[in-house]
């Protein structure tokens, strides 16, 4: 009977180098002979991916915060189902762009929305399952919506103003101050070279505290 794997999310707002350091920590897994899964939120699956390009692309109609945090849990539901449960199952990890965390920090903290709503779809969707380990890649706002507006065209989310982005770092540092055993905060804004490490050490201590 295979040994459940580890569900390892990345979050942080945008332009802190997610998908860079998804990819580090991926390259480190391998190196640690360990089997691995790379996903994203909304999205992972055909099904959840088309609910991604409903949910980022830019309109005239306006788009009901609810619409938006329904949207969102109708692509994990689907994404659990379809990949992430089977695959931690399997025995593999799951490195995540993305989950739940975002949810609270972009439509609570940025929306408005209240986190009970949230709490009750995190339960329905999910049940018990939670991320074994959030990594916060955090950065100022200024710094990150300037990587991000130099990475092309900018989607409805990102099209934000500083404000909105602002509340959800708030809210993610207050999630991340809540539970520090879950979360590891690494500082987005040092050089790639220290955020590499300091990312690949986390996955290293990750695997060491399971042996």
């Amino acid at each position: 009977m295979s040994v459940r794997g580890q569900f390892i999310t990345f979050e942080g707002t945008e332009g802190v180098g997610k998908s860079t350091q998804i990819a580090n920590a991926a390259a480190t897994l391998k190196e640690l002979g360990v089997e691995y899964r790379l996903t994203r939120e909304p999205g992972g699956t055909p099904m959840a991916e088309s609910i991604r390009e409903l949910l980022l692309a830019q309109r005239d109609e306006s788009v009901s915060e609810v619409t938006e945090l329904l949207l969102m849990f109708a692509a994990r539901a689907q994404h659990l189902h379809t990949l992430i449960l089977p695959a931690l199952e399997a025995g593999q990890w799951v490195l995540c762009d993305r989950f739940t965390d975002a949810t609270f920090a972009y439509q609570g903290g940025g929306r408005g929305v209240p986190n009970e709503r949230i709490e009750m779809l995190e339960s329905l969707v999910q049940g018990e399952l939670r991320p074994d380990h959030v990594v916060l890649l955090d950065a100022p706002v200024e710094t990150g919506m300037t990587r991000a507006r130099c990475r092309g065209e900018l989607d409805r989310f990102e099209q934000e103003a500083v404000p909105f982005f602002q509340r959800i770092r708030d809210t993610y540092l207050a999630r991340a101050a809540a539970d520090p055993e879950r979360y590891s905060i690494v500082d987005a804004a040092a050089p790639l070279e220290e955020v590499s490490a300091q990312v690949s050490q986390l996955m290293c201590k990750f695997r060491s505290d399971l042996l």
